[in-house]
Formats: structure tokens, sequence, C-alpha cells
């Protein structure tokens, strides 16, 4: 992944309809149960250089390849070039400590062909004595699903505090099974010295669309109101910078704003995390949603950015806006959407996170059922099976006035769009009917 290719999806948010990199590429990534579980494990250490300095390197990597062709080495080789930024993108101000706590985040890349590869990272100090430096777990996949990713890499860390050596067998026994169906589950077999064999089941989510998401993560920090400000700028493809120190914190709430616009998806530049060596791309006068650690912030305000949404997510509010982010919404909409988002952050319900993201899913669902869902009704169909789009009939066929605003700007955005054109590909009714 070259530079300025490292853009991220939120491919991982929605199964059913794989999004772009750029408008016009197709995804690779599939989601069929049976495939392998991953592609590569990688450790990325952080190696001392001349200078003083320390630099993220890659120090070991599972499986090796052996007899790659041409052109699937150079594929590797760039996608392990970008790995170790995307582990350590706070830079290089690092120092060994005694104590770290652990954290878990994601990253995606795009290839050139528009492939897309999903990087579930654990940082954790390794066991031992004295000071030492954090370590990246990294594990490479074309399948989206956080919650699996992070039972995988719980027993990982829980592998490597006894040797590297007993991870090895682990993944190996990963490798060798094939990844479950939605609400199905896969037992591996392992063996840990002192402990004997244990079973490890991982089950997969029921709901696809909702299993690389913890929309708890966002209502904990932001208000509804404000969480509502931030969906109608990602619904009309503006730019977004989520800011935050931690980076389990902006890749969980990155990847839930991207997953509030399903059945539709983000089909621009998605960071979840913004390495310190590309901090320039809030300077891109085209759409992105990045996620920017705080300790940037000066740096970000100081560069000639065009107009974007500046969250910052550590005091919950919002730093720079547009200012109309108010009026974008159909206000009745706006307003059921906000009943039913404070209804779940009400403490007195306590619901487990598959229940609130269900619920918070629904309420965005209905949103787009309410002002889009008519879309299939305006398709016209030709003899030899392709579709065409009546865009002003579809439009003109919404009664409420406000909605109809709505709507003709909506219809301008690329992921209705591209939403549109596999819909006039299939005539299978789509999902948000």
């Amino acid at each position: 992944a070259t530079e300025g290719k490292e853009e991220a999806s939120a491919a991982e948010n929605n199964p059913s309809r794989v999004p772009q990199g750029k408008p016009g590429e197709r995804s690779s990534i599939l989601y069929s149960a049976g495939q392998f579980f991953f592609e590569y494990l990688v450790v990325v250490s952080l190696k001392k250089m001349s200078d003083g300095h320390y630099e993220p390197k890659i120090t070991y990597q599972f499986p090796k390849r052996e007899n790659l062709l041409k052109g699937q080495k150079e594929e590797e080789e760039r996608l392990l070039q970008a790995i170790p930024l995307f582990c350590f993108p706070d830079g290089n101000n690092w120092a060994p400590v005694t104590e770290f706590t652990s954290e878990t985040f994601s990253f995606v890349l795009t290839n050139v062909d528009g492939s897309r590869k999903i990087g579930y990272c654990r940082r954790l100090l390794p066991s031992g004595r004295g000071v030492r430096l954090p370590e990246v777990f990294c594990i490479i996949s074309c399948l989206g699903c956080f919650g699996l990713f992070s039972k995988i890499l719980d027993e990982v860390e829980k592998r490597r505090q006894i040797s590297m050596a007993v991870i090895y067998p682990f993944m190996q026994g990963l490798r060798e099974s094939p990844f479950p169906a939605p609400g199905k589950t896969v037992t591996i077999k392992s063996f840990i010295p002192e402990s004997g064999t244990e079973l490890i089941k991982l089950t997969r989510p029921v709901d696809a669309h909702l299993e690389h998401v913890e929309f708890q993560a966002l209502l904990q920090r932001l208000s509804p109101h404000l969480i509502l400000h931030i969906f109608a700028s990602a619904v009309l493809e503006r730019r977004l910078i989520f800011l935050a120190e931690e980076l389990s914190v902006l890749s969980q709430c990155i990847h839930a704003v991207a997953a509030l616009l399903y059945p539709f998806t983000w089909a621009h530049t998605y960071i979840p995390v913004v390495p310190e060596c590309l901090l320039d791309t809030v300077c891109c006068p085209t759409p992105f949603m990045v996620g920017i650690q705080m300790r940037h912030l000066e740096r970000v305000l100081d560069q000639p950015m065009e107009e974007a949404l500046i969250v910052d997510l550590c005091k919950g509010k919002i730093l720079r806006a547009v200012g109309d982010e108010e009026e974008i919404l159909p206000i009745k909409l706006q307003n059921e959407m906000l009943t039913s988002l404070n209804r779940h952050n009400n403490n007195n319900n306590i619901h487990t996170s598959e229940q609130v993201n269900t619920l918070v899913s629904e309420a965005f669902v209905q949103f787009f059922v309410r002002t889009v869902g008519h879309y299939a009704s305006h398709i016209k169909w030709s003899k030899n099976g392709s579709g065409t789009f009546q865009e002003r009939a579809f439009c003109k066929a919404i009664a409420s006035k406000t909605n109809r605003k709505f709507v003709k700007k909506f219809v301008k955005t690329n992921m209705f769009s591209l939403f549109i054109e596999e819909a006039e590909k299939s005539r299978i009714p789509q999902e948000g009917k």
C-alpha cells in the first residue's frame, strides 16, 4: 500500500455491499464462510536507530511465504512495508517502560487493485523484568470481525506471556480452521505447557453487518445530539476528523460512525488512526474520515485545511464545524432519532453491547427507510434485465418537503450512487427497502 493509498474503509461493517477505496475500484473482501481466518501474523518491535530514536520493524512473520510469483512478492513487500507504520502510528517518541496497558485497535490498507486488508492489532508489553519496549501483534486478514479477532488476540497475548514458541501452534491451528458462517462457532484445540490442551470457541455474530462495531464506544463519549451532527456530516460526505489519545478509542469510534451509514458505505479516504508521517492527509480537498492522536492537535489546526468537522472524543465536544449541521437532516426524523438514542442512553436500561448495536443500527436504518426506502420502485427494468434509476421521479415521490430537500442533496453523494449502481445490476430486492 503506497502512501496516499493507505485508505481504509468501512468494508468490515458492510459485507453485503463491498465498498470502494476510490470510486470505481472493487474490493476483494469476501465474506464467505470457510475462508482462511488470516493471511499473516506479524510482530512489530521498536528498534533503536543510530541517532537514538526508535523505529518500528517487523521482527516475526507467520507464515513465511515461499515460491511467490513476482507480482505477489511485490504486493507482499508493499504490505509488509506499510504495516509497521500503522502499528506505531504515534511516531518515534518511545522510551522503555516497566508498565504498559495493552490496547487493541485496527487499521485497513487498500491495495493498488482496490482490494482491502484489515490489520487487527494488540499492543502489549512482553513479560520480563526491568524496562522494556511495547510490541505489536498484528493479524492481517481480509475478514471483518473485530470481536472475533479481539478474542484471538487475547489468546495470542496469553501465550506471549509464556513464550513466543507457544503462539506458533495456536496460529497454525487457526489457519487450518475454516472461518465460521454468521452465528456459527469454530473450536480450536490448543496445547499450553503447564495447563494442557485447551478448547477455544470462536463464535461469529449472527448479524454480519454489525460484527466490526461497538456503538457503545460512541454513546459513552458523545451526546446523541452530537452523534446526529456527525452522522449528518458523514451522510453528505464531508471531511471528518476525530481526536483522542488512545488508538483503541479512535478506531472503535470511527468504525462506529462508518457503521451508522448502513446500508450505505463510506467510499472515500478512511483512516481510523493516521500515522504521524501522513498527517497532511487533513489537507485533502476530497472527503475523508480520519482519526488523529490528541498530541498532534496543534499541528493539525495549523494545516491549510478545507472546511471540516473536528470532534474531540476525550471531552465529547465539537472543536470546529461548518455551522449548518443542525439543518441537514429533516427535523422530524432528527427528533425521532434523538428520542430513540436517548432511550438507549438511559442508565435504567442496562443493555449488552449486542443489544445496543441492534437498537442504534435500527434507528439509523429506519432513517434511510423513511427517506430513500422507496428507491426500488423507481428502477425501470429493460427486457435484457438491466435497470435504470429514475432520479427525478424518485425525488418527486417524496411527500414531505423537508425530506425531499435532504434527499436532493443525498442523491448527489458517492455512497448513494454506488448503492444505486449495485441495485441496477441485481433484480433481487435490496436491503433497506
